[in-house]
């Protein structure tokens, strides 16, 4: 049987894409060229807002049937009320996202970077609310959640239980290759600088991967996870594995240069097609 995993981006449109491999035909549309190449794509939308009932329904008729949405829970949720008293907001979020039904890979839950170990017990509560028909995957920025001590192994161990992934955020070539660029500046303020624990608690690890803006400078630290994601899909698992650079205007490339590793190391892993290398015309002088 195939080996089946998950790649995409953080959004399946981009100003600078509009004449890369992603601009596709005219009667397509953004969505339908994306998900032509991509799997899966990060739905951070939904953090800020709902989208109605006839966008929902857009999603779901314009992508394939192996195509899957990993939605953010709303801010609502997770950072202003912090997982308390939501119950009401849970379900309007689950009433919303129901039409896209079996597209629906993971639900996304995004922590705030004040939310530690004394939330634990509220975390645990909170995951007993949540439908069972559904995938999920949790990102915590705590740095006790990342000490290696007791905190960190009660969360581990609470994920294990329930099931439920823990996204792993490689945010390291970023770092260790600042540039002067403003969308570097401005990622540098907005990523968060957390140590890599690399853990599989459930059987659809989420990895977000961000490079530099050369994304082939990451190739240090982009490599040794093809080793780690073909160990996964040997053992059964289904990852989902998202890339950003500081502007995402080459993370396609970072994404495509990462799925033709992984096919190298396992031939039989599916996920992405590939798009035809684009052939342009050499300028004259004259």
């Amino acid at each position: 049987m195939p080996k089946r995993y998950y790649i995409g981006l953080p959004q399946w449109n981009h100003p600078d894409w509009a004449c890369s491999a992603l601009s596709g035909r005219a009667a397509q549309s953004t969505l339908q060229r994306y998900a032509s190449h991509f799997s899966s794509v990060e739905g951070n939308s939904t953090f800020y807002a709902m989208p109605n009932a006839e966008t929902v329904q857009r999603w779901r008729q314009e992508t394939p049937e192996h195509f899957r949405f990993c939605l953010k829970l709303p801010q609502q949720i997770s950072h202003r009320l912090q997982l308390r008293h939501c119950q009401q907001e849970l379900q309007s979020f689950i009433n919303g996202i129901n039409p896209l039904q079996e597209k629906i890979g993971q639900l996304f839950i995004q922590l705030p970077a004040h939310f530690g170990p004394g939330g634990l017990d509220t975390l645990a509560q909170f995951f007993a609310q949540l439908p069972t028909a559904f995938s999920y995957t949790l990102e915590v920025r705590h740095p006790e959640f990342f000490a290696k001590g007791d905190a960190e192994r009660r969360l581990n161990r609470l994920l294990m239980e329930q099931g439920i992934n823990r996204t792993l955020f490689d945010t390291r070539a970023l770092f260790a290759l600042p540039g002067d660029d403003a969308a570097t500046r401005d990622a540098w303020q907005k990523k968060p600088r957390v140590p890599l624990h690399v853990i599989a608690t459930g059987q659809a690890p989420m990895v977000r991967f961000i490079s530099p803006l050369d994304y082939r400078s990451a190739d240090p630290w982009l490599t040794p996870w093809v080793s780690k994601v073909a160990g996964w899909l040997q053992e059964g698992r289904q990852p989902y594995l998202f890339f950003h650079t500081p502007d995402n205007r080459e993370a396609p490339l970072l994404a495509q240069h990462f799925a033709r590793e992984l096919t190298s190391r396992c031939p039989d892993a599916t996920g992405f097609s590939p798009w035809p290398e684009i052939v342009r015309q050499q300028e004259t002088l004259f």
